[in-house]
């Protein structure tokens, strides 16, 4: 049997119900980190605890909106108590615009519901968990960004808007987190096969998707540390080679370069 590189950590992933989250949270089960795997539908987290307690791990299934500040508290306390300290906050949990339309045809409600859970979301679970982190002097954070972030497309005002804005969150989190062995990465998975990139008309005719594999060995490689000299970076699997920019860390740190290509 190989070893499992992250024996006895502890996770905590957000939309880990179904699609990347789901993905993500049995990729860290199969290598021995137990889990907490929150989300809006307790019937879906089910599924995924029982899939990831297979791997012989500890599980904790957690209901909540993660737009939420105060069940976002309780969802960490919950996973604190039960499993211990956290070691890795995925930020996946995520919606996008309902309609291809300009912004002020969209529907306020939503949009700004999109807004809220793709920022307020990772603030919220940043906030709740990174003072743990910097207490022990240890932990890692991703945020499951997009290309969006740097490349907006009208017909998703509030996805790209989000996101943006979530890269900029990374950002100002990131330098004062270095002195205390805090990691925080944006990781864009590319345009990956999921339920929700599927109800985007805009991918209607996609054929070359992205790696749902490659992300989930990339979000290991975070747990495992290897990325760390990447702190503070934006990541785009559908462009970047991580080991290329592994060996230009020293470069993009010293270029101040807050995305890779920054380099290219």
């Amino acid at each position: 049997m190989s070893l499992r590189t992250l024996e006895g950590q502890v996770g905590l992933v957000t939309g880990a119900g179904r699609g990347i989250g789901r993905h993500i949270a049995l990729g860290l089960a199969e290598e021995g980190m137990h889990l907490g795997v929150l989300g809006r539908h307790r019937e879906t987290l089910t599924d995924t605890l029982r899939s990831c307690a297979r791997n012989g791990v500890k599980c904790v299934a957690v209901a909540a909106d993660v737009s939420n500040p105060g069940a976002v508290r309780d969802a960490v306390r919950s996973v604190e108590r039960d499993l211990g300290p956290i070691d890795l906050l995925v930020n996946n949990a995520g919606q996008v615009d309902r309609a291809e339309v300009p912004m002020w045809e969209a529907d306020p409600a939503q949009w700004w519901s999109v807004v809220e859970t793709n920022l307020r979301g990772p603030f919220n679970l940043m906030r709740s968990v990174l003072p743990g982190m910097v207490e022990r002097r240890r932990g890692r954070v991703v945020n499951l960004n997009s290309a969006f972030a740097l490349r907006p497309d009208w017909r998703y005002s509030a996805y790209a808007t989000s996101k943006a804005a979530l890269l900029r969150l990374s950002e100002t989190v990131a330098g004062p987190l270095r002195p205390h062995g805090v990691t925080v990465l944006d990781v864009s998975p590319g345009v990956v096969a999921t339920e929700m990139t599927a109800g985007m008309p805009m991918f209607a005719d996609m054929v070359h998707w992205g790696s749902i594999p490659l992300l989930v060995a990339t979000v290991v490689d975070a747990a495992r540390g290897r990325l760390d000299p990447l702190h503070g970076r934006f990541l785009d699997l559908g462009r970047d080679s991580i080991g290329e920019l592994l060996e230009q860390a020293r470069a993009i740190g010293g270029n101040d370069a807050r995305t890779p290509h920054a380099l290219h």
